[in-house]
C-alpha cells in the first residue's frame, strides 16, 4: 500500500457510522412506517427502529410482539435493528451514539409538533439532527391510532397494515396491555 491508500484506510476507520433512530410505539407498525424506514435506508448506514415503553400508557400488543413483528418486517435488511427503551428518545439516542432521528409527517400538525421537539433536542444536543420524511399521499391517512380503533371495533384494517401483521391479528383474542 501506497502513501495515498493508507491515508485514506485511515480517514474510513474514523469516520462515524451513520446510525438513525426511528422511535415510536409501533402499535401495531403500519405501512406508513414501512414506506418510512424503506425511504430512509439509502441515507444511513444504520436505522435503530426504537419502541419506546412507557409504564403509564396502555398498549394493544405486548412488546415482545411489536418486537417480532417489526424483525420479521425487516428479516432481511441487514441494516435494520429493533429495540426498545425507557425514558427521553434523546438519552436514548446518546446511548447508542446515534446522531439522527427519523421522523414521518403526516401534516401541517404532525411538523408542528415534530419542529418544536427537534428543536428542543437539538438544543439540549447538538450533535442530534431530526431527518424528516413527508407521507406519501396515498398513506398519509394512517396512523396507529386509528389502525387500533378498528382492530378494537373489529373492522378491516387490511389496507393499513403490513400482511404478516394481519395475518397473525386475525388469529388473537386482542385485549389492551
Amino acid at each position: 500500500m501506497n502513501g495515498d491508500e493508507c491515508l485514506a484506510l485511515s480517514q474510513l476507520a474514523h469516520m462515524k457510522k451513520k446510525i438513525a433512530v426511528l422511535p415510536g410505539s409501533f402499535d401495531p407498525i403500519t405501512i406508513g412506517h414501512v414506506d418510512i424506514v424503506r425511504r430512509a435506508l439509502p441515507l444511513f448506514d444504520e436505522i435503530v427502529i426504537a419502541i419506546g415503553v412507557n409504564s403509564q400508557k396502555k398498549y394493544l400488543f405486548p412488546l415482545e410482539q411489536r418486537k417480532s413483528w417489526l424483525r420479521s418486517i425487516f428479516e432481511y435488511e441487514p441494516k435494520v435493528k429493533v429495540d426498545d427503551y425507557q425514558g427521553l428518545t434523546l438519552k436514548y439516542c446518546q446511548k447508542i451514539e446515534s446522531d439522527y432521528l427519523i421522523r414521518g409527517i403526516r401534516n401541517a400538525a404532525d411538523f408542528d409538533y415534530e419542529r418544536t421537539i427537534s428543536q428542543i433536542n437539538h438544543t439540549v444536543e447538538k450533535q442530534l439532527d431530526t431527518v424528516f420524511f413527508i407521507a406519501r399521499p396515498e398513506l398519509s391517512h394512517i396512523s396507529s391510532t386509528i389502525v387500533r380503533e378498528l382492530i378494537l371495533g373489529a373492522g378491516d384494517i387490511s389496507a393499513f397494515v403490513p400482511q404478516l401483521i394481519l395475518n397473525d391479528i386475525s388469529g388473537m383474542s386482542i385485549t389492551e396491555h
